[in-house]
């Protein structure tokens, strides 16, 4: 049996999971168009994403995809949370606003509790995607018993070889090229692989299929990674500007006028690929401490987000985006499919 088949769907283009970003209807409607639509559900509580879940399910009959974290939940070092603080301060000041004195942990991970895996289970989507990291093994065996397909993010060889192991049935080949988080398992190790060196890797060491994530832009970048025995590919950076995702305006407005992208740890405390602003240019400096663990360090910089917001500056936002943000095309999500389609053909 295809993967396409497996999946049930008509196109090899999957929507990336992209947490705060996807929203049921931008997931059906790739769904609707032939493709697997998704819903990054790693930074929802248990009823939001049952809630997102079950929108989704009423905008559409056809197969989707639902994402949760694996992170390693590491305790906050104390002395290192306060230099983070302590280094962040003059920009709250510049902004006036309050300096935090603790850290939340604002994210859980799918390994801390079963709450997730018995949404998934109860709700039943086609597919269930991880990144950071792996389920338990009883986490993986009951979503096997429901017949519910497992995909994981790989960066390297050796995280694929652990996700093939561990009977996960699809790996997510996400190079360096990809925007958003970094799928590494290990937080201080990132071996940086493009897509296309991990899809050739992948297909001589393991036996899974391989859907290729990371600077996929268009058809042609699509068909190339399919040519080199990607299966599929996943899209993220392509469909944020579709007028159904819940990126905000200026983060819509930037796709287009500020397309170059840096790899940082000190949004979120876990290294990420964003378009260049205030992060990369002001924070980002050769004698900065270490950074706050993940995802309390993103708590930190969520409040200095709103802080500047309040201000009018919008640049320290999050705007995850992939190295090839400037192939990035104005259309909805069924044109894109549509588009991204024809293109495969005629390449």
């Amino acid at each position: 049996m295809t993967l396409l088949e497996r999946l049930e769907i008509k196109h090899p283009i999957l929507l990336a999971p992209m947490a705060g970003v996807s929203t049921p209807k931008l997931a059906a409607e790739v769904s609707n168009q032939g493709g697997l639509g998704s819903l990054g559900l790693g930074a929802n509580t248990v009823e939001d994403a049952r809630q997102q879940i079950l929108a989704t399910q009423a905008l559409t009959h056809r197969p989707f995809q639902v994402n949760f974290f694996c992170h390693q939940s590491l305790p906050l070092d104390p002395q290192v949370s306060a230099q983070w603080i302590q280094y962040l301060t003059p920009y709250f000041e510049k902004y006036h606003a309050t300096v935090p004195t603790e850290l939340k942990c604002i994210y859980p991970s799918f390994l801390d509790h079963d709450d997730y895996l018995k949404l998934v289970l109860e709700t039943r989507p086609k597919a269930v995607s991880f990144h950071f990291g792996i389920p338990h093994s009883h986490q993986i065996q009951a979503l096997k018993a429901a017949d519910i397909i497992t995909l994981a993010s790989a960066t390297n060889l050796a995280e694929a070889l652990a996700i093939e192991a561990a009977g996960i049935d699809i790996i997510i080949a996400q190079g360096i090229e990809a925007g958003g988080h970094r799928g590494i398992f290990n937080n201080h190790f990132d071996s940086a692989v493009k897509t296309s060196d991990l899809i050739q890797l992948f297909k001589q060491h393991c036996h899974l299929p391989i859907i290729a994530a990371g600077g996929i832009m268009n058809g042609q970048h699509a068909q190339a990674l399919i040519n080199l025995g990607a299966e599929a590919v996943q899209l993220g950076t392509a469909f944020v500007q579709c007028k159904s995702s819940n990126a905000n305006a200026a983060y819509r407005k930037a796709l287009f006028n500020k397309p170059i992208t840096q790899v940082s740890a000190s949004i979120s405390g876990r290294p990420a690929r964003g378009l260049i602003n205030h992060w990369h240019t002001q924070v980002d400096r050769p004698e900065r401490p270490e950074v706050a663990t993940y995802p309390y360090c993103y708590d930190l910089g969520k409040q200095l987000n709103n802080a500047a917001i309040a201000h009018g500056d919008d640049g320290f936002g999050a705007f995850w985006a992939g190295s090839n943000v400037a192939h990035i095309r104005e259309m909805e999500a069924a044109d894109l499919i549509n588009q991204l389609v024809l293109e495969m053909s005629q390449t």
